[in-house]
Parts: structure tokens; C-alpha cells; sequence
């Protein structure tokens, strides 16, 4: 396997195209762009940082259309995720907006939610989880996460975390777009360093929600 070398131009190239016209014949007409300027890049950066961070998977390029409305068959990104608890790890995606890199608890069971609503409502952990996503905002990430509209049950409209009670998942992210370097090795230690700086993050929603407290 060649070492990484950057994510090509004619990726990005690639995916916009894919937006305008995804069907299987432009598909099979592009098919080796893909492997050669997304998915064997994406490949190598992967195991350029499995020694640091763990095995990655690499999702597939086609939907599952089975109960879709939108039966467009191949995906518009192309990502991985290195895992460390069901639904939380480290996440890496390309598509024709560039680089976005992200992580956290992603998706998980009601059991799970219940665990980190209870983590963040705890006098304890609940300020040092502010004091990390505090951190991650001002390095430049952005906090997300699936939130209910209203207070979660069992929760006071008042709560000193009812912003953070209101999450189902929660996540943090940053779009590097397309810049110089993206093409270069330089865009391996990148993503070393956004996954790093989200390190102490990912390491607490492991603990609060990992198989360890379910």
C-alpha cells in the first residue's frame, strides 16, 4: 500500500458531478476516479492514523434506497469512522464541499441518551463536559448534535445544562473546505490534529456512553 499523498482535486471534481447526474451510467463511466482520487486516498489516510487512533471502516459509496423517498443509489461523500463505542468515534468525510472532519456520540439507544443526559446533569462531570466543548468552540469546531425542541422529561426548564439536556447526540465538527494543502501529505496531519484536539471529547462520551455504563 503507497503512503498517503492528499485527497486529488478531481475528487471533489468528482462528487459535484456525482450531485448533478447520479446514475449508474455516470457512475460506471467515472468509477475508476472514484477509487484512484477518493476512495484509495481515503484508504491510506486511514491507515496512516490507525496506529493512533484505531482501525477505521470506510463506508460503502452506494445508498440503501430500500425505504427511501430520494432513490438516488450512490452517496454524494465519501467518509470513515474509527470507532470506540457504539455510535461514538472519530469521523473523516470528502465530497465535493472539501475536508470535514467530526466526532462524538453520533447515534445511539434511548438507554445511551439516557446515560450522557444524566452525565451532563451530574454537578461533576456535567461543568467538565462544558469546559471540553468550551474548548473545541474556541479551536474552531463546530458543537452539534440531534436536540429535542423542548426540555427532555424530568428536567427543569431552568437547569444550569438545559441547553446540552436537550441533546440526543452530540457532536463536534469542522469544514476545511478545499485549501492548498489538500492535496498534499500535509492533509494527514490535519486530521491528526483536529482528531487529537477532539481527543479529550471523544474520550469522555466513550466513558459516559460506552458498554462499560450500559
Amino acid at each position: 500500500m503507497s503512503g498517503f499523498g492528499g485527497f486529488p482535486l478531481a475528487g471533489l471534481d468528482f462528487y459535484e458531478d456525482l450531485e448533478a447526474d447520479n446514475s449508474k451510467t455516470f457512475w460506471n463511466a467515472h468509477k475508476s476516479v472514484y477509487e484512484e482520487s477518493v476512495r484509495a486516498p481515503m484508504v491510506a489516510l486511514t491507515a496512516e492514523l490507525e496506529a493512533d487512533f484505531g482501525s477505521a471502516k470506510i463506508f460503502r459509496p452506494y445508498r440503501d434506497v430500500r425505504f427511501a423517498k430520494d432513490k438516488s443509489p450512490y452517496k454524494t461523500a465519501q467518509g470513515a469512522v474509527v470507532g470506540t463505542a457504539p455510535g461514538v468515534g472519530w469521523y473523516v468525510q470528502i465530497s465535493a464541499a472539501g475536508l470535514f472532519v467530526g466526532g462524538g456520540f453520533y447515534s445511539g439507544s434511548s438507554e445511551q441518551v439516557t446515560q450522557l443526559r444524566t452525565a451532563i446533569d451530574d454537578d461533576v462531570r456535567g461543568p467538565e463536559l462544558e469546559k471540553i466543548l468550551a474548548k473545541l468552540s474556541k479551536a474552531g469546531f463546530t458543537i452539534g448534535g440531534e436536540k429535542l425542541k423542548t426540555k427532555p422529561k424530568g428536567y427543569d426548564a431552568d437547569h444550569p445544562r438545559i441547553d446540552l439536556l436537550r441533546h440526543k447526540s452530540l457532536t463536534s465538527s469542522r469544514q476545511f473546505g478545499a485549501p492548498e494543502w489538500l492535496e498534499t501529505p500535509r492533509a494527514a496531519k490535519e486530521v491528526r490534529k483536529a482528531w487529537e484536539t477532539m481527543r479529550p471529547f471523544i474520550d469522555r462520551m466513550t466513558a459516559i456512553v460506552g458498554p462499560a455504563n450500559a
